[in-house]
């Protein structure tokens, strides 16, 4: 069954695909059956620019834990730059997933 979770977000930075790196302005979420891991189900997410065309995407599909992990590494890499760089705004951001 499918689950059709679908989470979108706003952001600003790069990614590369096969024609280069190019401009992120947003991210899709999914959980879902993947397209190509062999998976019931995973994470997948989509670093894109619609503006750019279909060409401008990064996709991944993660396992629930590999997703968990890399929400754990990223909050980690953020605290100890907030910590390295205090004079940079980093807001905190509570993850509930970990609680």
């Amino acid at each position: 069954m499918c689950s059709w979770i679908v989470e979108k977000a706003q952001l600003s930075g790069s990614g590369k695909g096969a024609n280069g790196w190019f401009e992120l302005t947003e991210a899709n979420v999914v959980y879902d059956h993947p397209y190509h891991a062999q998976l019931d189900h995973a994470l997948c997410i989509d670093f894109v620019n619609p503006g750019q065309g279909l060409g401008a995407r990064v996709a991944v599909e993660l396992t629930v834990e590999g997703a968990l992990e890399l929400i754990k590494a990223i909050e980690m890499a953020l605290d100890r730059g907030r910590h390295l760089h205090p004079d940079v705004a980093t807001p905190r951001v509570e993850m509930l997933a970990l609680k």
